[in-house]
């Protein structure tokens, strides 16, 4: 069957299924809820009831679609990934968020599968598949970042209008409370939720757990400082001084850091704008680029179907995957969106738990007394991961295990498409421009046919002698009427054999399977890896967090008889990434302060953050808190001004790296598919001159 039959029946099987699932959903929902079956007879004009139970029954099935997709782990993990961007402007409702996820995610699968089907059905190419399988990745991966880009520039300038609303109400009202509500009033959709869901938690019964239930799903480190900045001054009141109101202060603080982030995302941005469109552009030009060599050059037909042309193929989509991804860190906004997500038990867990797997996993977890064991949990601590060390180990293992058998299932197909590329290959032609005419391409196929025959009938044995081969081509040419002088029966004895010991020198080799090994190693690597630059990268969230603890103790010192302890919930209960130093050192504080202290300044490396715990050391033996942090404007104008330095030197370091990356594919194309190629085919072609000046 050919390729595009295969493709044109999982098309219309594709389609049959979805309308199956539309018309199962519907059937679901009447059985679930009889009342939508009465929908016609519902309020409304007879022109609005049918929308509405069309609205119903979509609506059903987007919530149906999303309980099946998260029940299988890749589409899970993809639905995911559109549900966390979308959390910016549906935080409180569950329902509506699962339906906007689905609906996006269908939008951008269905649209992309249907595409990739017809133009595949007109163009049946593996290559061609391949290529556009790439280019949807990356199209969709544009697709949803810059929709979800746009969502939180809009939040992040509806945040700067929003503070300044506040500020306005609260010169008129003087109460925290009346001016947040005032101001999300005015201010756009996506930060008036936000403000409602602020007002509502600050009016709590209990305010404190309602506002750490928000903080937990806040999308945004400002929204939470400015939460916890309210509820402060809220309890504990205003303070005037001569720089002014302590509560404006700090909204004045946020004020400056959103409009350093807001500055710092239009500029990165600019900057690597335009990119991933360069990136992308290799893979469109990979088969007209093939096509116009294979046309005027015959020789080429030897290189793209050989070993060396598969993996040049090979290698040019991965250097556009990888260059891909690579813009997609470049560009990543993740790097302050940090989030504690629910532990849940791990695939490596259960791994682990099982009775023979577990055991082999054993073997390659580290004894506690070793520096492996101490150094790989200092690094998981430092990154906050969920993994225990034997789970992470168990992910080390299967990434091992992966690149192995990847790496050797790619060495044993491309023997396998080399053997069959010297089963079809016609003879080598002395045309070095042009493309040949048609009876020589189809005298050459029927040559092909002919010695793969005679390969069939010398079993394939690289032992094959000169004579039996001779009397091969001899009999089967006597069987089909045919004749030849004696050079030309030599020539094709010679091609024959020569075939017999390429097609037998396809094997697995040892240094193969060296470099499978090494591969495995790598993925073994991979993960370890992956976390320290997740430590790195995290080491810029830590940072911002320590300056919004900057800025709470800022309003706290203020305050009459605040003690350490009480600092220390607040810094607590609106910490993330250094919530569980902060609660250990909690529940030791009543026990020994000074000893609870030291233990949290040694738990946390950043040095940021043990100059803070220094001074509320400080502070809870001799000084007050004021005394203690009598220099934090100055400090928190120097963490200002050194983030801003920080940005504009990212910025820079990115903007070159995105420049290189975003032009090695298109390198590669050009240099490795096109200059390679002409080089090897100009030895080739001065081969083949010499063995004819030899034969004169």
């Amino acid at each position: 069957m050919e390729l595009k039959t295969i493709l044109l029946l999982v098309l219309g099987i594709s389609l049959s299924g979805f309308a199956g699932l539309v018309v199962v959903s519907q059937m679901l929902g009447k059985r679930e809820n009889p009342l939508w079956a009465d929908a016609w007879g519902a309020g409304g004009t007879s022109s609005q009831q049918p929308l509405r139970w069309m609205k119903l029954r979509i609506s059903s099935f987007y919530l149906k679609s999303y309980t099946v997709w998260m029940k299988v782990l890749p589409l899970r993990h993809y639905v995911g990934k559109v549900r966390l961007r979308l959390a910016v402007i549906h935080p409180n409702d569950e329902m509506e968020l699962r339906r906007q996820t689905m609906k996006m995610t269908y939008g951008i699968t269905g649209t992309f599968a249907a595409s990739i089907a017809a133009l595949t059905a007109l163009n049946p190419d593996w290559v061609f598949f391949l290529s556009l399988l790439i280019a949807a990745a990356v199209l969709q991966g544009l697709i949803l970042d810059g929709y979800i880009n746009r969502l939180e520039t809009k939040l992040l300038e509806q945040l700067l209008g929003f503070y300044a609303a506040v500020r306005h109400a609260y010169h008129r009202h003087g109460m925290v409370s009346d001016a947040i509500e005032e101001a999300g009033e005015t201010t756009g959709r996506e930060i008036g939720v936000h403000a409602h869901l602020i007002n509502e938690a600050l009016e709590d019964s209990d305010p404190d757990e309602a506002l750490e239930k928000y903080v937990e799903t806040a999308p945004s480190r400002y929204l939470k400082a400015f939460a916890g900045i309210s509820r402060l001054v809220s309890e504990y009141g205003d303070r005037k001084s001569a720089e002014g109101s302590l509560y404006l202060r700090g909204i004045s603080r946020l004020t400056g850091e959103v409009q350093l982030e807001l500055i710092r995302k239009k500029r990165l941005d600019y900057l690597l704008k335009g990119l991933h469109g360069i990136a992308l552009l290799p893979v469109f030009f990979t088969k007209p680029v093939e096509v116009w060599a294979r046309g005027h050059f015959p020789l080429m037909d030897s290189f793209y179907l050989s070993k060396a042309g598969i993996w040049i193929k090979i290698g040019l989509f991965l250097t556009i995957l990888f260059s891909y991804v690579l813009l997609q860190k470049l560009k990543s906004e993740e790097e302050t969106s940090y989030r504690a997500k629910p532990v849940k038990q791990p695939w490596e867990a259960r791994i682990y738990a099982h009775r023979i797997l577990g055991r082999i996993c054993r073997r390659f977890v580290p004894t506690v007394e070793s520096v492996t064991y101490h150094r790989i949990s200092q690094l998981l601590k430092e990154t906050n991961h969920q993994l225990r060390l034997e789970w992470f180990q168990v992910r080390r293992i299967c990434a091992f295990s992966m690149g192995l058998i990847v790496t050797l299932g790619a060495f044993l197909v491309i023997h396998h498409l080399a053997q069959q590329r010297i089963m079809t290959e016609p003879p080598a032609t002395a045309s070095f421009f042009g493309a040949l005419p048609k009876d020589a391409i189809e005298a050459g196929r029927l040559d092909a046919e002919g010695d793969a025959a005679v390969m069939r009938e010398m079993e394939m044995s690289a032992t094959a002698g000169y004579d039996a081969i001779a009397r091969s081509i001899e009999t089967m040419q006597e069987r089909f009427g045919g004749g030849s002088s004696h050079e030309e029966l030599s020539e094709v004895a010679r091609r024959v054999m020569d075939k017999l010991q390429r097609w037998n020198q396809e094997y697995l080799r040892w240094w193969e399977v060296g470099l499978a090994v090494l591969a495995g190693l790598a993925g073994y690597q991979l993960p370890l890896w992956t976390v320290q630059f997740q430590r790195w990268i995290r080491l810029m969230d830590m940072r911002h967090e320590v300056y919004q603890m900057l800025t709470m103790i800022a309003i706290l010192r203020e305050l009459e008889r605040i003690s350490v302890e009480e600092i220390l919930e607040w810094l607590a209960s609106y910490a993330v990434i250094f919530r569980v130093p902060l609660q250990k050192c909690l529940l030791d504080y009543g026990h020994n302060p000074e000893e609870a202290l030291v233990e949290l300044r040694k738990e946390v490396i950043l040095e940021d953050f043990q100059r803070l715990a220094d001074k509320l050391l400080l502070a809870s033996e001799k000084l007050t808190v004021a005394d203690a942090f009598d220099d934090l404007d100055s400090d928190m104008s120097y963490q200002f001004e050194r983030r801003r330095l920080d940005y504009e030197k990212s910025l820079e370091v990115k903007a070159g790296w995105g420049r290189i990356i975003g032009f090695t594919p298109m390198y590669a194309l050009v240099f490795a598919y096109l200059v390679i190629p002409l080089i090897w085919m100009s030895f080739e072609q001065m081969s083949l001159y010499f063995d004819q000046l030899q034969k004169l």
